[in-house]
């Protein structure tokens, strides 16, 4: 145990050296105007948590599980404030979420994953439960509890390893995702979602009603139960970032945050097959009434949004932030945000994976990416990204890039 607190503690203190470095306090300065929709250049993210060589095993030296997972996060984090050179932002304080468990659905989803040839599991499918329409009777609403007692101890036990050097504070649930139709896939499988809509709509309403309330009712009951942490800074929003903005309250009595204190990340990624009208008929309304629940969102993922903007910002007015995927009209979708909602471009992946990385293409997507949001306000979040061939300086360097072409 001593080896493992040496550790933690030696992590912990490096930590806090980031942390107080003044180009934080400067990346956090201009976090908060982009997300205040007054950016004063774009911003730049590389996520590494998908790499599946970022931090090895091989590296980690913690005997204890749950220390090892701690070293994990921290080497993590610490590796890319140190090498990326991106907008990261290191907060000098170990936040810790509330323990919460819930039941399933009343069906089990379970996911198969299969290995690749280098041992690493990446794909997976579901059973998809839901398999005719009369199986929607065997959905039940979920039930929630916290591990108030288990939690606390949990806290206790970091403050005494290492919150003398790292503070360690017990923020509550930040990273709110409402995508119902994530669900919907999961429950019923993607043909039955491009097929019910039409020879099952009445399948469809009763499931996205039933996801709807059961999705209200959690986040209701972790707001009444005192669950809730602001995200109004460091944490992650959507599949963007950071959520520092002045338009959500920055400080809250512990247990006292609303949900409509809060950023929501709502998305639709399995019904990009779906025309924008069906979309804006089956799904959107639903997805709206849990939407409103909350003071900002940030919305989509990996689908295409320029096509049924005009529904979205109609029925959810309080999007701030909107994932532009590689599969989205920049130019039509830059004309109908300006500097109204800020866009989050997500470059495609593939050009800086595998053993190779094809800078020009890299490079011509930056170019026309900061050409088409050139009156926006800008984000360009590296996402989704797994295998880099074991060359991490690649990371940098697209930064780099990036940076050079912004000016």
């Amino acid at each position: 145990m001593t080896h493992d607190r040496d550790i933690i503690r030696r992590l912990s203190g490096r930590w806090m050296e980031l942390a107080g470095q003044p180009v934080m306090a400067e990346r956090k300065r201009l976090w908060t105007a982009l997300k205040d929709l007054r950016a004063e250049r774009a911003m730049v993210l590389f996520e590494t948590w998908s790499l599946l060589d970022y931090v090895s095993e091989s590296e980690l030296e913690c005997a204890d599980p749950a220390l090892r997972g701690i070293e994990r996060h921290m080497r993590w984090v610490i590796r890319q404030a140190e090498e990326v050179g991106d907008d990261t932002v290191v907060e000098p304080v170990w936040r810790v979420g509330w323990q919460v468990h819930g039941t399933d659905y009343g069906v089990p989803i379970e996911a198969e994953h299969a290995r690749d040839a280098e041992g690493d599991a990446v794909a997976y499918r579901y059973n998809h439960p839901i398999r005719t329409p009369s199986d929607v009777d065997k959905l039940r609403p979920r039930e929630w509890r916290v591990d108030r007692e288990g939690t606390l101890e949990w806290v206790a036990t970091l403050e005494r390893l290492f919150g003398d050097i790292l503070p360690v504070t017990l923020h509550g649930t930040q990273s709110l995702h409402a995508g119902l139709t994530g669900e919907l896939f999961r429950l019923i499988g993607n043909d039955n979602l491009m097929v019910w809509v039409y020879d099952e709509p009445d399948a469809i309403r009763r499931i996205m009603e039933y996801l709807r309330d059961d999705r209200i009712a959690q986040y209701r009951w972790l707001e009444a139960e005192g669950l809730l942490g602001l995200n109004s800074h460091w944490t992650f929003v959507g599949s963007g970032s950071p959520g520092y903005v002045t338009a959500l309250p920055q400080n809250r009595e512990p247990g006292s945050v609303r949900l409509s204190d809060l950023w929501v990340w709502m998305e639709s990624q399995e019904s990009a097959g779906i025309s924008p009208s069906m979309f804006a008929r089956a799904f959107l309304p639903y997805m709206a009434d849990v939407a409103r629940l909350f003071g900002l969102v940030y919305y989509g993922c990996c689908e295409a949004v320029h096509d049924r903007w005009d529904h979205i910002i109609e029925a959810i007015p309080n999007v701030r932030a909107v994932s532009v995927s590689p599969w989205c009209d920049m130019q039509a979708i830059a004309a109908k945000l300006g500097r109204n909602v800020v866009f989050s471009r997500k470059p495609r992946p593939a050009p800086i994976s595998g053993e190779h990385a094809d800078w020009d293409g890299l490079r011509e997507d930056a170019r026309r990416t900061i050409e088409a949001a050139r009156d926006c306000n800008l984000e360009i979040v590296y996402r989704d990204v797994y295998k880099i061939g074991g060359d991490r300086t690649r990371l940098s360097q697209w930064v780099e890039m990036v940076r050079g072409l912004i000016g």
